[in-house]
């Protein structure tokens, strides 16, 4: 007689930001949700000529699986002591995230998570097995984080703790003390820590780029990709910089998710990362950030009596609280299918009551945006 032994799972865990916008956001007349800046067109990257007609003879093959050797060391370059060997290219930070969740958050193991936040590797986690436990960030601070709260979450259990500097969605940037302070609670435990890092270069207040993990401690994982300090996300390529013998592992769970990301992606990354052309792309999207953060906070001054917040230090996207008698999902809902303007939940970042409002879009689609927005503020 053969008997069946039956292993009960854990719900799946949607990842409901990603869910909301692959639905929706090729539906709508503004999509407020992005959060990075106008994508470059490719010939303003391309430029010259030249790099054309070398890009048109490029084989269409794969590429090497962990990313050329091009594109490892220009990122290598971005991180002090770091090596061609430290680095894994990706599928975007999306698959950074995911398989790095994948290797420390193993089913009974426990992480934790920045609050709030991108919830990639909070779900993932989840749906792994793994415990999930959260430290803030303190609105009443600034955004700042509460690190005491994140000296009581941390056990000896804990083998990752998961932050984003600068944080999305609220565009916080953690102080070198702070950083201090995260390494010291891992130090503790021996905990790794997951640090995405994709806004570092879209500063909003300074010219000077966010310091990385990279560095501070053995164990650190540092996570970034062309998506959003470039104004490149169609190149779905992002990476890990570790420890060799941690980029070796991760290569593995790679090989299962994506392979490798494509040889175009691979070329035109390694160009944009380039001494040259790196400099034009950050100030392109400094100047994006800067600009479209002047035009939302003139309108969320115009609404000050629905709306509070605190101006993002980086990225193109605002966090906002708003005094009204609506859960986010449902204002969100209302606002997509009454006005045809998408933006993001505070739920789906984990604070309800709060808007994540990209600024990152041109000037004039960016105002008509807001403008339908205060047409439907106007019906609550």
């Amino acid at each position: 007689m053969n008997t069946q032994i039956l292993i009960e799972k854990p719900p799946f865990q949607p990842f409901e930001l990603e869910r909301l916008m692959s639905e929706w956001e090729q539906k709508v007349a503004y999509n407020l949700t992005e959060s990075g800046v106008h994508p470059i067109t490719l010939r303003e990257l391309v430029g010259e000529t030249g790099r054309l007609e070398a890009l048109l003879d490029t084989e269409l093959n794969y590429p090497q699986v962990n990313g050329t050797d091009e594109l490892r060391e220009r990122i290598a370059a971005l991180y002090p002591g770091a090596t061609p060997d430290n680095v894994l290219v990706t599928v975007g930070a999306a698959e950074a995230n995911y398989i790095t969740t994948q290797t420390f958050a193993d089913a009974g193991g426990e992480i934790v998570v920045m609050m709030p936040n991108y919830l990639l590797a909070w779900g993932a986690a989840q749906n792994f097995g793994a415990r999930v436990k959260t430290f803030p960030l303190r609105e009443d601070r600034g955004w700042a984080p509460d690190l005491d709260a994140l000296n009581e979450v941390v056990t000896e259990a804990t083998r990752l703790i998961a932050v984003c500097n600068p944080n999305n969605p609220t565009g916080y940037i953690l102080s070198e003390a702070e950083m201090d302070a995260v390494v010291a609670a891992a130090e503790r435990v021996g905990a790794w820590i997951l640090a995405d890092e994709v806004y570092s270069g879209a500063e909003q207040r300074t010219d000077v780029q966010t310091p990385s993990f990279w560095g501070r401690y053995d164990r650190v994982l540092a996570l970034n990709s062309m998506s959003k300090a470039y104004g490149l996300p169609g190149l779905r390529i992002g990476w890990i910089v570790a420890p060799a013998e941690t980029v070796e592992a991760l290569w593995r769970r790679h090989e299962y998710t994506t392979i490798a990301a494509t040889m175009l992606s691979n070329k035109l990354a390694g160009l944009a990362l380039s001494p040259d052309v790196r400099p034009r792309l950050i100030d392109r999207t400094r100047r994006y950030v800067r600009r479209g953060y002047s035009i939302l906070e003139a309108w969320l001054e115009q609404h000050e009596a629905i709306f509070e917040w605190t101006a993002p230090q980086a990225a193109a996207i605002a966090f906002v609280r708003y005094r009204l008698d609506i859960a986010s999902v449902d204002f969100a809902d209302r606002l997509r299918r009454e006005h045809s303007v998408l933006v993001v939940p505070g739920a789906h970042a984990g604070l309800d009551h709060h808007l994540r409002i990209s600024f990152g879009p041109p000037a004039e689609y960016l105002q008509a945006g807001l403008d339908r927005i205060s047409a439907f503020l106007e019906t609550l």
